[in-house]
Parts: structure tokens; C-alpha cells; sequence
């Protein structure tokens, strides 16, 4: 029995110490960006993602390579505009890319647009980041 105290005691604590870290990076948002040249979040009937404040944020971004491609070999972008000096200017090659970035400090709608010439519907591929206080 002696025994058995210390070890629930460690195996709590590393619990506890797991759910910090796993509440620390926020969500995990898994996210497509297609050949046909739009954006799809998995779950959610639009492309709209949502963040808190200041949240750390995690995409999970399966890009498909669509009519054309960036001689850097990006086939899609991700980008805010307004935030792009912030790490919210991705561009995307071929395959899956996880980051994690921080949702802006400002409350609202944020536009996010694919910024590599993909195909026939490249300028129609945006989606949204809302943040809330």
C-alpha cells in the first residue's frame, strides 16, 4: 500500500502536467486546401476557424496540388495579410504541414486567402480566422 501512494501521486501529477501543456497549444484545426481551389475545414459546414485572443492556434494543412504551382514548389498559400510579419503567410507545398501559430490580440474576422496562383478559381480560395475576446 506504501507503495501504491506515490506512484498515483506521480501518475496525477503527470496528468496534470500532460493537460496543461495540451490546453498551452489550443486546438488542433485540420484543414484542406484543394486541387479545386478552395479551403476545407474538417467539421465545420464553412471554412471558418475560431480562436480566442492571443490563443495559440495549431493547423493541420493537407495541401493538394491544383492546375499550377509556385516555382518554389508551393502549390497553395495561407495567409492573412494584415498579419502576414506574423507568421500568417504559409506557403504550402504538396502534402501535410503542421504549425502552430498566435491568433491576433484584436478581436474580429480575419480573411485568409490562398496568395499562390493555384488554378482557374485561385482568387475565390479564402476562408476565415474569428477571433474572440
Amino acid at each position: 500500500m506504501k507503495t501504491l501512494l506515490p506512484v498515483f501521486v506521480l501518475l496525477l501529477g503527470s496528468g496534470i502536467a500532460i493537460h496543461a501543456r495540451a490546453a498551452e497549444t489550443g486546438k488542433v484545426w485540420e484543414i484542406e486546401a484543394t486541387k479545386d481551389q478552395t479551403f476545407v475545414v474538417k467539421g465545420e459546414k464553412k471554412p471558418v476557424i475560431t480562436a480566442k485572443a492571443g490563443e495559440s492556434i495549431t493547423l493541420r494543412i493537407t495541401a493538394q496540388k491544383g492546375t499550377f504551382q509556385a516555382k518554389d514548389g508551393a502549390v497553395h498559400g495561407f495567409t492573412i495579410k494584415s498579419l502576414a510579419d506574423q507568421g500568417w503567410n504559409i506557403r504550402l507545398k504538396e502534402g501535410i504541414q503542421e504549425v502552430t501559430l498566435k491568433a491576433p490580440e484584436k478581436p474580429g474576422e480575419y480573411v485568409i486567402e490562398c496568395t499562390v496562383p493555384c488554378g482557374a478559381h485561385h482568387a475565390d480560395q479564402k476562408m476565415k480566422l474569428v477571433v474572440t475576446p
